[in-house]
């Protein structure tokens, strides 16, 4: 694998009690493709991509009670984190401590995908993941698909997350400073954040009294979704879907 020359942001995480249960919505209604997974530790995992190369995780709990456990009993299915890949762990902790940000579960043990995290209470409401790749140890690695749909629909097209901060300041130190995102203003004085060379984007609105954290992740298609009015029944996380105008990667 090739060294990262950028920071990417590269996928949003939901976690819920039953991977399986996501294929009727995420792959039946939106034509998410079921791409790669498989166990690790306390948890398995799944990704469906789609159109441009939007990618949804889904993580669901494993054996002994671990962190996904917690957060379901907690919380209930809904957004656990969004992953961005750098070039060096290093600098992206050394950036964000500078920033007044404590970096939690970092772990070095794997040379192919060393990663860190922000904590939510911190981090805007939601984990944040700094993952490194890194070159393969020569171990073939087996990947399995999650579930998928018979005949499933043309994909739509993943925009990226809407996030709430309570001030202008938090956002660009978080996603600006620390992870380098290029910042434009967006409508009602929301922010917009690209990463060149991601699929995804991340709007922030700015709300000094509601609580921070996800709102909705966005979506675009030339075909009507169905998508419910409020959280997702089963996922527990909000999907709205924005102007096709948006769709496009920041080159």
């Amino acid at each position: 694998m090739n060294r990262l020359e950028r920071i990417l942001f590269d996928h949003i995480a939901i976690g819920m009690p039953k991977m399986a249960d996501a294929a009727p919505f995420l792959a039946g209604e939106l034509g998410g493709v079921p791409d790669i997974g498989g166990p690790s530790g306390p948890y398995t995992w799944g990704t469906y991509r789609f159109d441009g190369g939007g990618c949804i995780e889904i993580l669901e709990p494993l054996g002994a009670p671990g962190f996904l456990h917690r957060f379901l009993a907690e919380r209930g299915p809904g957004f656990h984190h969004v992953t961005f890949k750098v070039p060096s762990l290093d600098d992206v902790c050394a950036r964000a401590e500078r920033a007044g940000y404590g970096i939690v579960g970092r772990d070095d043990s794997d040379p192919g995908w060393t990663q860190a995290f922000l904590h939510p209470k911190q981090a805007l409401g939601i984990v944040v993941q700094f993952a490194q790749p890194g070159p393969a140890d020569g171990t073939a690695r087996r990947f399995t698909r999650p579930r998928g749909v018979p005949s499933p629909p043309p994909p739509a097209t993943l925009l990226g997350l809407r996030m709430r901060a309570q001030s202008r300041e938090r956002a660009v130190a978080q996603w600006g400073t620390v992870l380098q995102g290029t910042m434009a203003d967006g409508p009602r004085g929301s922010l917009v954040f690209r990463w060149p060379g991601s699929f995804l984007r991340l709007a922030v609105d700015i709300d000094p009294v509601q609580n921070e954290g996800p709102i909705a992740i966005e979506l675009a298609s030339p075909r009507a979704l169905a998508l419910p009015e409020g959280p997702h029944p089963v996922l527990g996380a909000v999907f709205t879907e924005e102007k096709a105008r948006d769709a496009s990667p920041l080159k």
